[in-house]
């Protein structure tokens, strides 16, 4: 019984989340963007246009609601979003240098030292030398950061249960397949230029 309230009042708290982080109603979801959206949508542009537009912002607001939703549901083990992100990469390339660590997260060295100062404080990792270059610093879990991991990711399982509920198992490989061909497409626009030969 008990159990049962604690998973109905996650509930509550991750669908209150996604209510303030949405800021629009369910009419302008469906059509994919909140009104003043759709308004700055030039009346002259083809339909395909305009029906781009409106996915690029129903993606953006599904990725940031996905992250409020997301840290609302975590909060309880005392993780911000910085410190899960570095733990997660870590649980899957256990001892990265900190260089390729920020390198990876796409964050700054600064930020990054200090993200992870706070994990060391917490016993969450530790760092030691590189056996190759001592001025580089390597960044390991601890062995209580394991058991971190394993709740963390108990929580993704039962939080992404509640979020593709209403997906079919046919529905949610087309969407990840549809994902996956937009990542490639943004990753081609920004990879670097190869210079052309002389």
């Amino acid at each position: 019984m008990a159990a049962t309230r604690a998973t109905t009042s996650r509930v509550a708290k991750v669908t209150k989340a996604i209510a303030e982080a949405r800021g629009t109603d369910d009419l302008s979801m469906a059509r994919g963007a909140r009104p003043s959206e759709i308004d700055i949508i030039p009346s002259e542009l083809d339909d395909s246009a305009r029906e781009g537009i409106r996915l690029s912002f129903l993606i953006h607001d599904v990725s940031r609601m996905r992250r409020s939703a997301y840290d609302t549901f975590m909060k309880p083990l005392g993780v911000t979003r910085a410190q899960w992100w570095v733990l997660a990469h870590l649980s899957r390339h256990d001892g990265m240098m900190q260089t390729q660590l920020a390198d990876v997260l796409e964050v700054g060295k600064a930020s990054l030292g200090d993200v992870i100062e706070s994990l060391e404080s917490a016993g969450w990792v530790t760092r030691r030398p590189d056996p190759n270059d001592k001025r580089a610093k390597r960044v390991y879990l601890t062995r209580p950061a394991q058991g971190l991991i394993k709740r963390m990711t108990a929580l993704e399982v039962e939080f992404n249960q509640q979020v593709l509920a209403d997906l079919s198992t046919d529905e949610r490989v087309a969407l990840f397949n549809a994902l996956l061909k937009v990542k490639q497409s943004i990753a081609r626009i920004t990879a670097p230029k190869a210079a052309s030969p002389e």
